[in-house]
């Protein structure tokens, strides 16, 4: 395993990372019964424009193959976590917990001073997840038409 910077050059790259990213968000729509979320209307385009730093989680087991992936935008001292992806093949083995312990650790490093999350009010797995690395609820609220969103915060570690 290993977790590396996602470069996102080609369109081969983008589209790994596409394949992923509609594969692991299926699944939350399905949990929060809501299929018209954004990350499920992307293409090769808004992911090449998307002003976010990528991270990349790799099992070796299917030669180098990307499984989970991380992004985040910073605005000073502040990180917001856009997408935890991780490829339902490769649920339950610990993929979206290293790639925030991972995220969490380098942004610390750097001088980050709190974090920001949001997931759908019913994905459970997400938001046990989070609770579990120090995250806080501090906003949930309603999007069209009726969907549910949870904000969570975390401070930054010295």
């Amino acid at each position: 395993m290993s977790i590396q910077p996602l470069s996102l050059q080609t369109n081969n790259e983008i589209l790994v990372l596409l394949a992923l990213q509609l594969a692991s968000y299926r699944v939350e729509a399905d949990l929060i019964g809501f299929d018209d979320i954004p990350p499920l209307k992307d293409g090769i385009e808004s992911l090449r424009e998307a002003k976010e730093t990528f991270y990349g989680y790799y099992v070796e087991e299917v030669s180098h193959k990307l499984v989970g992936a991380i992004s985040f935008a910073r605005e000073g001292t502040v990180i917001t976590i856009c997408r935890m992806m991780v490829h339902p093949d490769y649920f339950r083995r610990g993929i979206a917990r290293s790639l925030l312990q991972y995220l969490l650790g380098v942004q610390q490093d750097s001088g980050a001073s709190r974090f920001i999350v949001s997931t759908g009010t019913a994905n459970v797995p997400a938001i046990q997840l989070y609770e579990s690395l120090g995250f806080v609820q501090r906003r949930v609220f309603t999007v069209p038409p009726g969907v549910c969103l949870t904000t969570f915060e975390r401070p930054a570690v010295r």
